[in-house]
């Protein structure tokens, strides 16, 4: 049986580790060709080494509109057009609340954010616009559950996923009718994401602080430690022209953190 993106070929952004790489792996098992722009070789020649003719690698950092566009013309060259942008990699602020933060980290820490929360999603969607639009495609952003509650993030990573919600809205007012515009929104996940380095938190990963899996079930109202594969089959909904040809400007909340087990509930 054909895969439900089969034929189609798309872009992932931040597709090297974690979510993105999920959302890689899936898309290939689906039947998509996919193009990877991500800012690690080691992660890019793994995929590679996994994957074969179906990956098409490109070396380079998702703020740079330079790099977005030579993504797109990779993807283009390689399999013929593009069918769906997916804007993926990000930053995490490990939850600074405002007061814990030097005026320096403020500053310096909300540039480094929101350019590759809120930026790279911007020049992404400019550079690969043209494209989709010549195939009637979509764009897939990745939001989180702190785009829609307080206590997924700090306050800048709280601000940047807010933000990531008027880029969808606006993007699918001013793309409709060619382009499909919508966003995933996950919950926490022990994955390779990591902080602005001008916090000091390059070095660290999302999976060092996140608590033990039985406490992290304890967070899920479904009694559930969710891993990067279990958030990846909206991403494959919103890619396929069949099965969400009428959605645009919808973000789904796809997270279980939210909404805390009842007290009385039993596993």
């Amino acid at each position: 049986m054909p895969g439900r993106l089969a034929g189609l070929s798309t872009l992932v952004t931040g597709g090297g580790s974690g979510l993105g790489r999920a959302i890689v792996e899936r898309y290939l098992a689906e039947g998509a060709v996919v193009t990877v722009l991500e800012r690690s070789p080691e992660k890019l020649r793994d995929l590679v080494a996994s994957h074969g003719d179906s990956i098409r690698p490109v070396q380079g950092d998702v703020t740079s509109g330079e790099d977005n566009v030579a993504a797109v013309e990779a993807a283009l060259e390689a399999f013929g057009g593009l069918d769906t942008f997916v804007g993926n990699a990000g930053l995490w602020d490990f939850g600074k609340p405002l007061l814990d933060m030097t005026m320096n980290d403020l500053e310096q820490g909300y540039r480094e954010l929101f350019d590759v929360n809120v930026k790279g999603y911007l020049v992404g969607a400019r550079a690969s616009a043209k494209a989709l639009t010549e195939r009637s495609g979509s764009m897939i952003f990745t939001l989180s559950n702190a785009a829609l509650f307080p206590r997924g993030g700090g306050v800048l990573y709280t601000a940047s996923k807010h933000a990531g919600v008027g880029v969808v809205s606006q993007l699918a007012y001013e793309l409709a009718p060619h382009v499909r515009v919508n966003a995933v929104a996950p919950g926490g996940m022990a994955t390779d994401l990591r902080g602005p380095a001008a916090m000091g938190l390059a070095d660290q990963s999302i999976k060092d602080i996140l608590p033990a899996e039985d406490r992290l079930r304890q967070y899920s109202a479904l009694d559930i430690a969710p891993r990067a594969e279990d958030y990846v089959d909206t991403y494959v909904l919103l890619a396929s022209r069949n099965e969400s040809r009428t959605v645009t400007g919808a973000v789904f909340d796809v997270s279980t953190v939210g909404t805390p087990r009842r007290p009385d509930a039993t596993s």
